[in-house]
């Protein structure tokens, strides 16, 4: 069997059981992973009909984080929508149904009860909005390690939301100076979308209290080559042109459940 970053990440959560960075480390793979959640039909539009399992105490959908593990767990050719986690735990949440994840076809398998769904949907911040103006751009320093791979590796999973991105070290007109992801060529409404992927990487980084100002630009804008030259850049992936959405492709509208 072929290890997955999850299982990984499972495994140093299970070896450091104490440690709440380990945790959230497993956590944010959790919510940025896409994972497939096994319906009792195919999606019909943007509605699904997940397939839940009720338990003595919950009631649970189940997800893996490939698709040969769901059709080991039920043996057979299921239908599926391929979601990441975090819009699976925000679709759930007001449901009060749990989640397993990767149930007896894997190391990392997990029940997650209705509360730590919850909990994850919570973790999903709504920034706020600034007005200062920024006076100088220069480039970042200071920021954890963690910080950083965690925001690389959201902003590779937000696949043609935007075309890049530039972590520069920022001073306002009011003479305060923070960090600010300035992205370049953000999609029509994936602006939102893209802030909250940012105020996600802190908290899982264990930054709750830091904050990431997020600009948005056009690759047209000075701005954007002034960020260029001092900015730490981030590709993101450009997605393939596809005829229609599938449940779950736009980041700001979960399914509807059937």
């Amino acid at each position: 069997m072929v290890e997955t970053l999850l299982d990984a990440a499972f495994a140093a959560m299970q070896a450091e059981d104490a440690d709440d960075e380990a945790r959230r480390r497993f956590y944010e793979r959790l919510t940025g992973t896409e994972l497939f959640l096994l319906l009792d039909a195919e999606p019909v539009d943007d509605k699904i009909s997940p397939h839940v399992f009720d338990l003595s105490d919950h009631s649970f959908v189940l997800a893996f984080d490939q698709e040969h593990r769901l059709s080991q767990f039920t043996g057979i050719t299921s239908p599926y929508a391929a979601l990441s986690g975090r819009v699976i735990c925000q679709m759930l949440a007001p449901q009060g149904l749990g989640m397993g994840f990767n149930l007896d076809v894997a190391p990392s398998s997990i029940l997650l009860p209705p509360e730590a769904v919850q909990w994850l949907a919570e973790m999903d911040a709504t920034p706020e909005e600034i007005t200062a103006k920024v006076q100088a751009f220069a480039a970042p320093t200071g920021l954890p390690e963690a910080f950083l791979q965690i925001l690389d590796t959201r902003l590779a999973a937000a696949e043609g939301l935007a075309d890049l991105a530039y972590l520069v070290q920022a001073t306002y007109e009011n003479g305060a100076t923070g960090h600010m992801l300035g992205i370049i060529n953000a999609r029509p409404s994936a602006e939102e979308a893209l802030a909250h992927t940012v105020a996600q990487a802190l908290v899982f980084s264990g930054l709750e209290a830091g904050s990431i100002d997020v600009g948005f630009f056009q690759a047209s804008d000075p701005t954007a080559a002034s960020l260029a030259r001092c900015g730490l850049r981030f590709d993101l992936p450009q997605a393939e042109v596809t005829l229609r959405a599938a449940p779950g492709s736009n980041p700001d509208k979960p399914p509807i459940l059937r």
